[in-house]
């Protein structure tokens, strides 16, 4: 028995490309990048990944099978 539980792995949610489209938004302030998908109804962001390396960016874009230059960046 251990007092430290293992992370469980987390399942990442589906997005269908025609209700959602891909997101980054990044902060003028600090710079910060979070990949995620907008609603294209309702205009709701929903977080999926923090973006602190090109590789989160790679990962991202592989993980949901969409291209870094169909992705829009959002100040």
């Amino acid at each position: 028995m251990s007092i430290f539980k293992k992370k469980e792995k987390r399942s990442l949610p589906a997005f269908d490309l025609k209700e959602y489209r891909p997101v980054i938004r990044a902060s003028i302030c600090t710079g910060e990048k979070v990949a995620g998908f907008r609603n294209r109804e309702s205009g709701k962001f929903e977080e999926v990944a923090l973006i602190a390396a090109a590789r989160d960016l790679e990962e991202f874009c592989s993980t949901y099978g969409i291209s870094e230059k169909d992705i829009k960046k959002e100040w």
